[in-house]
């Protein structure tokens, strides 16, 4: 189901603010009696857009807060209905949203919002099925005209291809993945975990879990309506080693020259050289030192100076390095700790403030980043939400 939630006291041109869920219930939203002429009122502000697990009582779907990136304060807008969007995408212009519903195959789907920056409201504009088990990541490109999802549960990669009014078309295309991985438990099949483009927007990434290998697919740049975005006879693969789990990966901001690829199984971040769709391996460094087997979420930082990977099931946390400036190598500079479950996090474009999503804490946890060692320091602004897996920045008009 999904069902637009309109905050209260809205009349014409006027937006009763929020005040944040910071120290409330779970997933509450308490609404103040300070009236603003917009939502977009201090320098600073960003947009904050929070996916959730909505089993149970407690969030409802996706999650919309102001967020200032020179104070580190949230404060609620609105929230839209829908089933587990548990990974979120916007479109270059920002004016669009996709989310995946992770459900088994007969509820998993994908959904677009719009989202109108001026009122703080998302519109839901339309769904189709994904055909496929566990969507749990979802990527566009910079056109904005094809979207694609991971799909875990299914091993596959579904694509669609976004209208001119934002909407999505049915699925275009169902690309499937066999093979198996040391994991008897873990990698009995494909387990496709993520897809992202590469900086130059010619390839697609997909990270396979199960089988532990990272694909890549040439792009067709002007599809027909109908038409697959990705060349199906141009798959490559790239092998990881055995028992590496790939989950999610990053590419540096210079030009993309590196790609940081990590292991949920394996704990560790293999570094690779990019140039023009091809990857040498030059490094492989332990995120996790616990063998938990639970390692989720690598980003690097936006001056490309550091690089933060979280990790789950024991010292829930995140794994900080230094990025050599020459060689795009690491080195483990730090440890922090954080609330459990530390599915995904973001950082602020400024690098100022590395938000973490606490799953099984309820809570969005801000951090400040330290600009010369790049160590997080708690500064305990929480944003109290139920069951946040998803974090996405979005600028302000």
């Amino acid at each position: 189901m999904i069902k637009k939630i309109a905050m209260a006291g809205m009349a014409a041109a006027l937006l009763v603010s929020c005040t944040g869920n910071r120290s409330g219930k779970a997933g509450d939203s308490k609404i103040s009696e300070k009236i603003l002429p917009s939502i977009e009122a201090m320098n600073g502000d960003l947009f904050l857009l929070a996916g959730t697990y909505t089993s149970g009582e407690g969030s409802k779907g996706i999650y919309l807060y102001r967020f200032n990136t020179d104070t580190g304060n949230a404060d609620s807008i609105s929230m839209v209905e829908v089933d587990n969007p548990s990974y979120l995408t916007l479109s270059p212009d920002e004016r669009f949203i996709y989310a995946v519903s992770e459900n088994n195959e007969s509820g998993s789907a994908v959904h677009a919002f719009s989202l109108d920056k001026r009122s703080g409201q998302m519109e839901h504009l339309n769904s189709h099925p994904v055909n496929s088990n566990g969507p749990c990541y979802i990527t566009i490109d910079s056109k904005g005209r094809n979207v694609h999802t991971a799909n875990y549960g299914g091993g596959t990669i579904t694509s669609f291809q976004v209208k001119e009014d934002g909407t999505l078309t049915s699925a275009v295309s169902l690309i499937s993945f066999s093979g198996s991985g040391p994991d008897s438990v873990r990698q009995k099949s494909a387990h496709l975990h993520s897809v992202r483009y590469s900086p130059d927007g010619q390839y697609l990434f997909a990270a396979d879990l199960g089988s532990d290998k990272l694909y890549r697919f040439d792009i067709n740049d002007t599809p027909f309506e109908g038409q697959p975005a990705l060349r199906d006879n141009s798959q490559k693969e790239f092998m990881m080693p055995a028992g590496t789990g790939p989950r999610h990966f990053d590419f540096h901001p210079d030009r993309g020259r590196y790609l940081y690829l990590l292991g949920e199984l394996s704990g560790e971040v293999i570094v690779f050289d990019y140039a023009f769709g091809e990857l040498t391996q030059k490094q492989i460094i332990p995120a996790d030192t616990t063998g938990a087997r639970g390692s989720a979420d690598i980003h690097v930082s936006p001056d490309g100076r550091f690089l933060y990977a979280s990790n789950r099931l024991q010292a829930d946390g995140i794994a900080i390095f230094s990025i050599d400036p020459d060689e795009g190598t690491l080195t483990k500079t730090g440890y922090q700790l954080t609330a459990r479950h530390p599915r995904n996090f973001v950082i602020t474009p400024n690098g100022k403030f590395l938000l973490v999503a606490g799953r099984d804490d309820n809570k969005i946890q801000v951090f400040h980043i330290d600009a010369e060692t790049g160590l997080l320091t708690d500064t305990h602004q929480d944003i109290h939400l139920s069951k946040p897996v998803c974090l996405k920045f979005t600028g302000k008009n």
